[in-house]
């Protein structure tokens, strides 16, 4: 009788653990997903040069997940993976892909011809950027060569400081080997959003890329692939511009949403550029889940994909320690899509610039929806935080009896 009691409370608490381990595993993928859109709306703290960016995941999970794939390829058995890992496209993003293509074509679109209406400045020392006339004069710039009283030096800004341009070599195989060193002049290197989107299903002419009909198999470790290396209907070099890298092919940005430029029509081209920026950053986090995207954990440096590339190019922290070959880790959404923060000026009209004995008062924004909100769109509550509009910016006699 004593045994079978055992066995019975033996087996009651091995149901509980289980139960409380599922329960706790849920709420911890639960806090990560409202942490990770916490994180997308806060400010990034700037990092030190020597400094690495901070891991998606930690060192333990990353070492755990090595032992478990050492150990699959020491036992001889075929692997079943799942797309896209397996070289096929997963369906159900595809119409994600397309839609994020076509909002940051109309974002580019709406960009460009704002930009036209609303002044942006750029300090020419520390590259901090101000949307909106006049400057601030907030002493911010503080780098080797600046002024002694960390003033800006302010120039007029272009479209490519609000949002800056993130390249990645092209892969007309998503699954097969890593770009060389002695091949980084040889592979065509576009937007990382547009690589992504072409992974993922986009389809563009110059930029052809494999469509496998069979799934690759992986035995002991080892991508095997079944498939004909070059299908009949798979011609990579048909309807592709035979001139060198020396000519310029019209934007394949500015095909499509081009927008007439009025003064009357400035509100309407910042509401839609708004809805196209939120919905490029949306589908960018959906296509991250399934589609890798390696980052420098050094540098800017970005490759979509599931390996890094091996172009030793990387000029950070203790480059030569690694002869000049970048230390890949995941990526986010900030890597793909960097954000440019400025100071939010909530008084647009009021002709008088950002003084520095305030900054403590003044909110921030992305310079994309800055210059959006100062054409006339609304920010959303995702940015309420941010800007800072509850506070009260008192005036310069008056800071002294804030609390």
């Amino acid at each position: 009788m004593f045994p079978i009691r055992v066995r019975n409370a033996a087996n009651l608490l091995e149901s509980i653990i289980q139960d409380s381990a599922a329960y706790f595993t849920s709420m911890n993928e639960h806090f990560r997903g409202y942490y990770s859109t916490l994180s997308s709306t806060e400010l990034t703290r700037k990092r030190k040069k020597s400094e690495r960016k901070p891991l998606v995941r930690s060192f333990n999970e990353l070492k755990r997940e090595a032992r478990l794939r050492r150990k699959e390829r020491e036992t001889v058995h075929e692997i079943t993976l799942q797309p896209p890992e397996n070289g096929l496209l997963v369906k159900d993003l595809v119409p994600v892909a397309h839609e994020v293509y076509a909002a940051r074509s109309e974002l580019l679109s709406s960009v460009s011809s704002i930009v036209m209406s609303v002044a942006i400045y750029v300090c020419c020392l520390c590259g901090e950027v101000h949307i909106g006339h006049p400057p601030h004069k907030i002493k911010t710039c503080n780098i080797t060569g600046s002024r002694s009283s960390k003033e800006h030096c302010w120039t007029r800004g272009a479209m490519e400081h609000v949002l800056p341009n993130v390249g990645s070599f092209h892969l007309y195989d998503r699954i097969g080997r890593a770009v060389s060193h002695n091949e980084q002049l040889e592979v065509d290197r576009i937007p990382a959003i547009v690589e992504l989107c072409v992974q993922a299903g986009v389809d563009i002419l110059e930029y052809p890329t494999r469509r496998r009909v069979f799934p690759v198999s992986c035995i002991a470790g080892r991508i095997i692939d079944f498939e004909r290396r070059f299908p009949k209907h798979d011609s990579p070099g048909k309807d592709i511009n035979p001139c060198g890298f020396w000519y310029k092919n019209k934007n394949f940005s500015e095909d499509k949403f081009s927008l007439d430029v009025h003064a009357d029509h400035i509100r309407e081209i910042a509401v839609q550029g708004m809805k196209a920026w939120e919905k490029m950053c949306a589908g960018t986090s959906k296509l991250m889940q399934k589609y890798a995207v390696q980052t420098c954990g050094y540098c800017s440096e970005v490759q979509v994909g599931p390996k890094g590339h091996r172009v030793r190019n990387c000029q950070a922290y203790k480059h030569q320690m690694r002869d000049g070959q970048h230390a890949w880790q995941e990526a986010t959404i900030n890597d793909l899509v960097p954000v440019v923060y400025v100071w939010h000026v909530q008084h647009q009209h009021s002709g008088e610039p950002l003084v520095n004995g305030l900054k403590r008062y003044y909110g921030m924004l992305p310079a994309v929806v800055e210059l959006f909100a100062q054409a006339g769109a609304e920010v959303g509550n995702n940015y309420a935080s941010l800007m800072r509009e509850d506070i009260a910016v008192p005036e310069m006699d008056e800071e002294k009896w804030v609390v």
